[in-house]
């Protein structure tokens, strides 16, 4: 995984991760990169300084900062709390995400790769769906230009 820093045409700066450099450049090209505050498809990437710590130094390196220092209550709280709270509330939008997603759509199962392309084809009528793909499934529906996205799983889930 790469994380790219990023810019759109309205100077809009934020990150985003990506498999590799080359699924980075298929995306930009497809428009499927945009910006989360403008909405623009208009995105470079922006200069970035690599992170490098040798084998020393690696117990002593500070993490990189990722948000601007806080001005607020923000600040009187600890990084570790900060961060609790921030991760709460991302798993709560990624669940309301999620079952927005269960209850909205029809689950195919197995089929999902062949429904998704019917749809795509024009076989069948464009209806939300969600099922179940293998890696290399879900890489051939995108190779083709269907678009697909996971679900999100958050760690409850798993037990």
């Amino acid at each position: 995984m790469i994380r790219y820093a990023l810019r759109c045409e309205q100077n809009h700066a934020f990150e985003s991760w990506f498999q590799s450099s080359s699924a980075y450049d298929q995306q930009v090209k497809r428009k499927l990169v945009t910006c989360p505050i403008c909405g623009s498809a208009k995105v470079d990437k922006a200069i970035m300084a690599p992170r490098v710590v040798g084998k020393k130094g690696r117990e002593r390196a500070a993490p990189e900062p990722t948000t601007p220092p806080a001005t607020t209550e923000a600040a009187q709280q600890t990084p570790t709390s900060l961060m609790l709270a921030q991760e709460r509330e991302l798993r709560a939008k990624l669940k309301e995400l999620r079952d927005h997603i269960v209850k909205h759509a029809d689950n195919v199962g197995e089929r999902f790769p062949n429904e998704a392309r019917a749809m795509h084809y024009g076989d069948k009528e464009h209806r939300p769906i969600y099922g179940e793909a293998s890696p290399d499934e879900a890489k051939a529906l995108i190779d083709e230009g269907i678009e697909v996205s996971p679900l999100p799983v958050l760690p409850e889930d798993r037990n």
